[in-house]
């Protein structure tokens, strides 16, 4: 079961942020969104932490078919997720090799602490460029 404090990030996000992947088109739950468009699907995943406190955001791209994995399993479109990606770009990493930004809840106590850190997530997308996951990948 979750923690408290996991408990409070989710619905933070789900307040803050989810509202605005589905005014983008984005479909899914937390942690896994995708966006189909005409040449691929985009895909954003909230990777928690293992042992609590803070979270970072992937970013990935595949085929509007969905991806085929090493071992020949056939991931469709509407379950593939960025842990299926090779390719993928963290939130905050100017490339694939960087770490990007593990957002950091620990300190969070309030309902508005958690909501500031999902508002700093939010300020690091790119909201007005229907392309701008894809760009950030290739």
């Amino acid at each position: 079961m979750a923690s408290n404090e996991r408990k409070m990030m989710d619905n933070a996000l789900k307040k803050v942020v989810i509202p605005v992947l589905r005014k983008l088109e984005f479909k899914g739950s937390l942690p896994h969104f995708r966006r189909k468009n005409e040449n691929n699907i985009d895909i954003i995943t909230f990777q928690f932490n293992r042992w609590g406190g803070s979270f970072i955001v992937e970013f990935a791209t595949c085929p509007t078919e969905g991806v085929t994995m090493y071992w020949g399993e056939q991931i469709p479109p509407n379950k593939v997720t960025a842990h299926h990606i090779n390719k993928r770009l963290r939130l905050g990493a100017e490339s694939v090799d960087e770490d990007g930004i593990w957002f950091d809840f620990e300190n969070a106590k309030t309902e508005e602490d958690f909501e500031n850190v999902a508002l700093s997530v939010l300020g690091l997308f790119n909201t007005s460029d229907r392309l701008w996951i894809s760009k950030l990948i290739n």
